[in-house]
């Protein structure tokens, strides 16, 4: 009998450890999916890959829920002392010791490149002042391809939903805007590129003219990083 017993109350201590680690092997795989995804969404925003524009639309993010935000440092001290959380985080993440502060805003915008895919690029630093910019525009041929590139650094927190807005005016009527989502980021002492689809310019005689541009960045806790304005001419021909 007392052999019998043993084997009883031995085979139910493998049963509860065995359903105890199950628990903690779900628990563990289950904060481990949550940091790939998240952490693999900020290494996405090293990836110039070009997003597509939306258009013409007046609810553009009514239906999207930001994610939570999780600070650098919480994530960072997150399960120090699972070697495996670790090493995925650093891989992702890299060293956040070293990066340089410039002051300021976390997110710095520094300037906006206006790309022809067949001319030269057009860089305005927005470093500076901007009045200038929509007083002094980009000559621009009709119908061409271009992009717009958009070169900024994340200094100390990361963030999320990062997003460039803009709205073409002319004669002070809108005739056109774009959303682009640029993504997130963590904060890296090298500066981000973002770039977007190729784009082309309005054509024919009625078409040609001036542009007012009014620019915005901004992320998903609607911290507006930079606002301004810029301006490009439609001609014939690069003049």
């Amino acid at each position: 009998m007392k052999g019998h017993a043993c084997v009883i109350l031995l085979m139910c201590l493998s049963c509860v450890c065995a359903t105890a680690l199950q628990e903690k092997s779900a628990k563990d795989e289950l904060l481990l999916e949550y940091l790939r995804q998240y952490l693999t969404e900020l290494k996405r925003g090293d990836e110039p890959e070009a997003v597509p524009a939306q258009r013409g639309t007046e609810e553009l993010t009514r239906d999207y829920k930001p994610p939570k935000e999780v600070d650098l440092q919480t994530l960072q001290e997150l399960d120090a002392d699972d070697e495996t959380l670790v090493k995925y985080k650093e891989a992702l993440l890299g060293s956040t010791a070293d990066v340089l502060d410039e002051g300021g805003q976390n997110v710095l915008l520094k300037a906006l490149v206006f790309a022809p895919v067949d001319h030269e690029e057009t860089v305005l630093d927005l470093t500076g002042d901007l009045s200038q910019f929509k007083h002094r525009p980009i000559v621009v041929k009709e119908g061409a391809e271009y992009k717009i590139k958009l070169i900024f650094r994340v200094q100390r927190e990361i963030v999320s939903g990062l997003r460039y807005f803009e709205a073409d005016y002319r004669k002070g009527i809108r005739v056109d805007k774009a959303n682009f989502m640029v993504g997130n980021y963590g904060p890296k002492t090298e500066e981000h590129i973002f770039q977007s689809p190729v784009d082309e310019l309005p054509v024919g005689m009625m078409r040609r003219g001036v542009y007012i541009v009014k620019s915005k960045f901004t992320d998903d806790d609607k911290n507006i990083y930079l606002e301004w304005e810029w301006s490009f001419s439609v001609k014939r021909d690069w003049e």
